[in-house]
């Protein structure tokens, strides 16, 4: 079935994931019933189910942050003013975290595929 076009993917609690998958647990429900009901992929509830069983509620955590947060102010031509004043503090924890690893400016343009011209290494 799949997400529709244009569509973004949802993302899951630990919590939530735990509800679909606590039937199947408990031997109350087939992976095959749960997933008519949901609508979700056979193959995602047994990742679920497998990481529950290895780790507990704690496997079902997500591990990845959601993607960059900058590109819904960039994308826009007009901010309101606190849309400006958001856009400028992430900005500075980004450069906050990339400081604290250690990350000079010109490292952290060199990772991101920039390179410095020699008038701006003098």
């Amino acid at each position: 079935m799949g997400r529709k076009k244009g569509g973004t993917n949802k993302r899951w609690s630990a919590q939530e994931k735990y509800e679909i998958i606590k039937p199947i647990i408990e031997g109350k429900k087939s992976s095959h019933d749960v997933t008519r009901e949901t609508g979700l992929s056979n193959g995602m509830i047994c990742n679920w189910i497998k990481k529950y069983r290895e780790n507990g509620i704690k496997g079902l955590e997500n591990k990845r942050k959601p993607g960059n947060q900058l590109v819904k102010y960039q994308a826009r031509k007009e901010l309101t003013e606190i849309e400006k004043l958001e856009y400028e503090v992430l900005k500075l924890r980004i450069e906050n975290e990339r400081l604290k690893k250690g990350y000079t400016k010109k490292e952290a343009d060199q990772a991101k595929g920039k390179k410095s011209s020699k008038k701006n290494m003098r």
